[in-house]
């Protein structure tokens, strides 16, 4: 698989809390000169990037990164991120609410970022270095009924990131319209060929244009 054909699976990242406009800026053009799936990036720099760069699928974060917040604001969230030009919704789901056993909690305020998102995409961030592997498989249910668009394994933040034996578990466990997103702690071509090849359509990564830039050098 060319350098290329890697990109397009990419969600090319920057969510580091430091970021400046500049830092956005220079992910916004990678994303457009490499072609990536989308660029991900803060919420609060959503309307600037969609005004500066009215032609790039742009990806943002809502109850980011722990999950916590009221439904009620995931979805306040979620409205203004479209309204503002986002194309595609990461969110995070309540990791108390998994813990004490209310799945049903989760598949109803899954249900009401999708419909706060209409025809945008859906992903949903399980964070699964905090859970069992009967918690994952109960999640793909909720995400599953909730009628989300992808299952995400990490946010990038927590103790632990994507693995290939959780993309086997959700591959088992999903419904046939949800699609796979693998993220954090993906740092080599290696590993995203291994993600792809395992079956996710999205690989979310910060380092993936920097690695390719040589390979796609040599393409041209």
């Amino acid at each position: 698989m060319l350098g290329k054909e890697l990109l397009a699976y990419v969600d090319h990242t920057l969510l580091r809390p430091t970021a400046t406009w500049d830092d956005i800026k220079e992910v916004c053009e990678d994303g457009i000169r490499y072609k990536t799936a989308s660029v991900c990036i803060p919420p609060d720099f959503v309307a600037s990037a969609h005004e500066a760069y009215p032609e790039l699928n742009i990806c943002t974060v809502i109850g980011f990164p722990l999950g916590y917040e009221t439904t009620e604001v995931k979805v306040a969230e979620t409205k203004q991120a479209i309204d503002e030009g986002a194309s595609e919704i990461d969110m995070v789901i309540n990791l108390g609410d998994v813990k004490q056993g209310d799945f049903e909690a989760v598949t109803s305020e899954i249900e009401a970022l999708k419909k706060a998102c209409g025809d945008k995409i859906l992903k949903v961030i399980i964070e699964t270095c905090y859970l069992t592997d009967s918690e994952k498989v109960a999640l793909c249910k909720c995400i599953t009924n909730g009628g989300a668009d992808y299952i995400k394994t990490s946010t990038g933040f927590g103790s632990g990131g994507a693995s290939l034996e959780d993309i086997r578990l959700f591959k088992k466990h999903i419904g046939p319209n949800v699609q796979i997103k693998a993220a954090g702690g993906i740092r080599s071509i290696t590993d995203m060929k291994a993600y792809i090849a395992e079956g996710c359509s999205r690989i979310g990564a910060s380092a993936a244009v920097e690695l390719l830039k040589n390979h796609l050098n040599e393409e041209v």
